[in-house]
């Protein structure tokens, strides 16, 4: 495919690709919406895949995928390295889950998402995540610059209470309702704050917690890493704070790591070694949860919630859009 040089991408910034992004987070979660509570994951995660595919593939961009779905889920894939879109504009990362929390929408739960994250080459970058575990603490702007993941988190709880000026049993942390995380939620409860738990897909509420208008104030615990860079994104957007650590299960994985990240993997990661520069952001809801309303069918019609983002000026917008034509999003 043609490339442009890199003096262009400057121009191509301004004519907003972050909204041709929402586009494609509004594909994903349309066409995957048609399976909400019908139990069928892997048909709602295919859809979700077309919709998306389909849709950057009419963008000018020449895009590749850095992190891609799919892998840890053996569903259709985005898959590492896909070329996408028209080839007749910047050369663009980007990093996507269509459909984040596949059991979430199979099962008509709250908290599935359609998410993208994007940078242009040369002005801003996404790391390329080993397909592992990654340890993350996510926070908003008031408590950035506060936290420390290598502290027990007893203290980062207090360290919060004192930043965003609650009390610590006013406190909510979202962390994932797993048993690895047993004596997580036991210390966060003993020291006084609350627990918010999620079933599936932490990203959502990641997200929330970077949100001051949310209920949600920090994430911590163990999740995926891809999901952690998408993440970064929105934190990097939002000028809160991660840090995170990658988790590994095996050598086979620790090695995939060393090859993909470099340096030492058992670093702390902040959010510029996961996302830096000008990084671009969309959102869109599929199931109504912390973070967005899911997609809600009308006569004739269906509404959508997104929120998009871009890093460089901090433009943090909410959209709610109407979709007339829907039969074209039936995958």
């Amino acid at each position: 495919m043609a490339t442009k040089p890199q003096s262009t991408t400057a121009a191509a910034m301004n004519r907003n690709h972050h909204l041709d992004f929402l586009r494609v987070t509004e594909a994903a979660a349309l066409s995957s919406a048609r399976w909400v509570g019908k139990g069928k994951r892997n048909e709602a995660d295919q859809a979700a895949c077309e919709g998306m595919r389909i849709t950057l593939n009419e963008l000018d961009m020449c895009g590749t995928i850095v992190i891609g779905e799919g892998e840890r889920d053996e569903a259709p894939m985005l898959y590492i390295g896909e070329v996408l879109g028209s080839g007749s504009g910047p050369n663009i990362q980007i990093a996507v889950d269509p459909l984040e929390g596949t059991n979430l929408c199979a099962n008509g739960t709250p908290n599935a998402i359609s998410v993208l994250a994007a940078a242009i080459e040369g002005e801003g970058k996404l790391m390329h995540a080993p397909d592992c575990y990654m340890n993350k603490l996510v926070v908003g702007a008031e408590a950035a610059g506060v936290v420390d993941i290598t502290l027990p988190p007893r203290v980062n709880i207090r360290l919060m209470s004192k930043a965003l000026g609650k009390d610590v049993d006013e406190l909510i942390i979202g962390i994932l309702d797993r048993p690895r995380h047993d004596d997580l939620i036991a210390e966060i409860r003993d020291v006084g704050a609350r627990v918010h738990l999620i079933p599936d897909g932490d990203l959502s509420v990641a997200i929330a917690a970077l949100d001051p208008d949310s209920d949600i104030d920090a994430l911590m615990g163990i999740g995926g890493a891809p999901e952690g860079v998408i993440t970064a994104a929105a934190v990097l957007c939002y000028g809160g704070e991660m840090q995170a650590r990658l988790v590994f299960t095996n050598d086979e994985q620790r090695a995939r790591a060393q090859a993909m990240v470099g340096g030492d993997v058992e670093r702390v990661f902040t959010t510029k070694d996961l996302a830096d520069g000008h990084v671009m952001f969309s959102a869109t809801g599929i199931t109504s949860g912390d973070l967005l309303k899911g997609v809600r069918y009308r006569r004739g019609y269906a509404l959508t919630e997104s929120i998009v983002m871009r890093s460089t000026n901090g433009t943090i917008r909410r959209i709610e859009t109407m979709h007339r034509h829907i039969d074209q999003y039936e995958f």
